[in-house]
């Protein structure tokens, strides 16, 4: 335990505990007229049970002060909310408050995946690891353990087994050395990038291609290349009829001409390089 936290706690001992009628009249003064004073008195007084209810936690390998930091603020909430008429201690209600703040803390710093999306998947993240040490057995738990854990707390044993599996899932840095090579996990990873030969590969075949384009379009007249270039390689295609006034000639003499194109460009091209689907009329 370090210094400071030995200093904290030494502080928060000195507080004096309020009696139930001194929490009572500063709850109703905080309710009542918000009084930050009366907030601070019922705040001090009870930080020693913050750090009781966050000991409890350590067992996770998180730094004890960072607990009880949630823990706090879990018990600002509770004074917030506590109702004195309710004729309970303060401690009472805020417990509640206080360990619903270090748990979620608990679940944010394991994993960057959320392991606990559900309320019955928290209460199982938490009742695993108890049953764990309660257990004293290895990060595997026995199967009839398992089947305790899945009736005690009414899910299946399939979810217990895989909350398992997530809780032994912890985070690992991508610059953590991996094993003895002087490797790091990120040098093991997939890169997004296409592999050069492939790259290289499909350079090539885009460079033939448009080349083989250009020179079956070279054997079209202006007129028909024209059609093919508006019908065919336009993100928005012209319509025959207007292929038909900027030529001065009729729809279906357009289309006419837009099938003459597209068989020159066939037998130059080979069968399939016309697939597109049809331009509208």
């Amino acid at each position: 335990m370090g210094a400071q936290m030995e200093q904290y706690l030494a502080e928060i001992g000195r507080c004096r505990l309020l009696s139930r009628e001194e929490e009572t009249d500063l709850a109703r003064q905080y309710r009542g007229c918000r009084d930050t004073r009366a907030a601070h008195a019922l705040i001090t007084a009870n930080l020693r049970f913050v750090v009781r209810v966050a000991w409890g936690y350590r067992s996770y390998g998180l730094p004890v002060a960072d607990l009880i930091q949630e823990g706090n603020i879990g018990l600002l909430k509770a004074v917030q909310k506590f109702d004195p008429e309710l004729g309970i201690r303060l401690i009472t209600y805020a417990v509640w408050w206080i360990r619903a703040y270090i748990q979620n803390y608990v679940l944010r710093s394991w994993s960057l995946v959320k392991l606990g999306t559900t309320q019955a998947q928290r209460k199982l993240f938490f009742s695993l690891s108890r049953a764990r040490r309660a257990v004293e057995q290895g990060p595997d738990l026995e199967a009839d353990t398992a089947e305790r854990l899945a009736r005690e707390l009414r899910v299946q044993p399939e979810d217990v087994r895989d909350m398992e599996v997530r809780m032994d899932g912890r985070d690992v840095s991508l610059d953590a050395p991996f094993g003895d090579t002087g490797a790091t996990h990120v040098d093991f990873l997939a890169g997004s990038l296409v592999p050069q030969d492939e790259a290289l590969s499909e350079a090539e075949y885009s460079r033939a291609l448009v080349a083989k384009v250009d020179e079956a379009l070279s054997r079209l007249d202006p007129r028909e290349r024209f059609i093919v270039e508006q019908r065919l390689m336009q993100e928005r295609p012209a319509t025959l009829k207007d292929l038909g006034d900027r030529f001065g000639f009729s729809r279906e003499r357009a289309r006419q001409l837009e099938i003459r194109a597209r068989q020159k460009l066939v037998r130059s091209l080979g069968d399939g390089a016309l697939d597109a689907p049809e331009a509208p009329s």
